[in-house]
């Protein structure tokens, strides 16, 4: 059966900004195909991401990804229309092993190159699973190096930074409290399931920017850094007087201030801008208690939420085919082959440029 993407251009989208080798082939806002290899076990026995691991394995991956995601497509790399590759941020030698090989397929196979935003990228990949955007949303990206509130018309033009992590996001600390607690690496994921055992009100843990005093200047900036000292003063208390940590219980008070942070400072800015909508996307937004959090306080505020299958949580490459694809159908022009990876990109940056 025909759609109305059947006519749209392919768009091969590369994600290689940490330790995810990531290809997708989208068409439209269809996605055709998402294969992703991961070098994460690698990096679990030194506790976080090794940049030299991480670049070496995209290297031994990048080649056999490709191959897997064209096949499954039942296309050939000759049906590609477009390149898109995530440019910035992320790790520098992660991101110049997905550049060096898009410009490579690009040149060779004729088509245009679209160095994009990572971050954006966990934004664009909603449209994959919930359909068109609405003309105004608010997108709150969380995930292991950004907590970031952005107010957007447009995915591939008009998008503005709101707010931002002052210090550690939200996925950074859940993996520092992990640790603290024991739990292995990567610690967000095993915080989370343990959260789920204990009381989420045993411990009234700060919610950082959140007094009248630092809402002023900060109505939207985020910070963790001290919730996460307070939890490892918590955690150093009942060391020292020889008792038990009551683990479950630290991790659901922990959870819960992240979570009721996040949410409310949306929420104002859903109210603020008079917005109805929410896409929620990063790493972090796999959490339990974020996705129960949000549906559950924006559905009363009558504020429709969207946050995307876990499987599109993580770093993957239809996020980097679908904001690919909506530059494309944006008709802005092709990056320069002359781009160089920004390991900060800005979020406001949709397109590297030479």
């Amino acid at each position: 059966m025909a759609t109305e993407h059947d006519d749209a251009p392919i768009v091969l989208g590369i994600e290689t900004s940490c330790d995810e080798t990531g290809i997708a082939l989208v068409r439209g806002q269809e996605l055709l195909v998402d294969v992703t290899a991961s070098s994460m076990d690698e990096h679990a026995r030194f506790g976080g991401i090794v940049p030299e691991v991480a670049s070496r394995a995209h290297l031994e991956a990048f080649g056999p990804t490709l191959t897997a995601a064209v096949e499954r497509a039942g296309l050939t790399l000759g049906d590609i229309d477009a390149v898109a590759v995530t440019s910035g941020p992320g790790l520098v030698g992660s991101l110049t092993v997905g550049v060096a090989a898009a410009k490579s397929l690009a040149l060779g196979l004729g088509v245009p190159l679209y160095g994009v935003n990572h971050i954006l990228g966990h934004v664009a990949v909603d449209v994959l699973v919930d359909g068109p955007f609405p003309e105004e949303f608010l997108g709150l990206v969380v995930s292991g190096g950004h907590s970031s509130l952005l107010h957007v018309r447009d995915i591939a033009t008009d998008v503005v930074e709101l707010g931002q992590t002052l210090d550690d996001a939200a996925g950074e600390a859940f993996d520092k409290v992990g640790r603290l607690l024991g739990l292995p690496y990567p610690g967000g994921p095993h915080v989370d399931k343990l959260a789920q055992q204990g009381d989420p009100e045993a411990f009234a843990f700060p919610r950082g920017l959140s007094k009248p005093k630092d809402l002023a200047a900060h109505a939207y900036n985020f910070s963790f850094s001290g919730l996460k000292t307070a939890v490892a003063r918590v955690v150093e208390g009942f060391t020292d007087r020889g008792e038990e940590v009551p683990a479950a219980d630290v991790a659901a008070s922990f959870s819960e201030a992240v979570a009721d942070v996040l949410v409310t400072k949306t929420l104002a800015a859903c109210a603020k801008h008079d917005v109805r909508c929410v896409v929620i996307g990063g790493g972090f937004s796999a959490n339990s208690r974020l996705r129960s959090l949000a549906t559950e306080r924006f559905g009363d505020a009558g504020i429709e939420v969207r946050i995307p299958p876990i499987r599109y949580c993580t770093d993957n490459g239809a996020m980097i085919a679908a904001l690919g694809s909506a530059v494309v159908t944006a008709g802005l022009p092709p990056s320069d082959f002359a781009i160089t990876i920004d390991s900060q990109m800005p979020l406001t940056q949709v397109l590297a440029t030479a």
